[in-house]
């Protein structure tokens, strides 16, 4: 896997457009006219996780209709200003979900499969949560 992050000049600009070496292209901003990188890491946490749960749920034959991951994360107050703490919270939708089943879930996305998790594992506190709603 190969990226090329292309800084895009004007006056005060910080924005910058990634490219995937596939051609894949996504635009940050470091002056809040878009998503920043600090952002793109935590929604990538809470779009990675929740891949996870929605294949180990399909998986257990458990009839979805809907699955969000609702993300909050505190930050260091000073320089660098990483992430100190991230909670992801789950909300899978349907008919008959089985709460043992979406707890498994979580926990293999957490603490198996989630890439993304998992590298901020041993630098950033991470919680989980998760809940049924009844569709």
């Amino acid at each position: 896997m190969k990226a090329t992050v292309v800084w895009e000049p004007s006056e005060n600009g910080l924005s910058f457009e990634g490219e995937m070496d596939n051609g894949r292209k996504l635009k940050l901003d470091g002056n809040g006219n878009g998503l920043s990188p600090m952002e793109s890491v935590l929604i990538s946490v809470g779009a990675c996780s929740s891949v996870d749960v929605v294949e180990i749920m399909r998986k257990s034959r458990q009839k979805m209709q809907g699955c969000y991951c609702e993300l909050e994360a505190e930050r260091a107050e000073s320089a660098p200003r990483k992430f100190t703490k991230i909670h992801a919270h789950f909300v899978v939708q349907g008919k008959d979900i089985n709460e043992k089943h979406l707890a498994r879930a979580v926990q293999l996305s957490t603490e198996k499969y989630c890439s993304v998790m998992l590298m901020l594992t041993g630098n950033v506190s991470i919680t989980t949560s998760f809940a049924v709603q009844d569709k």
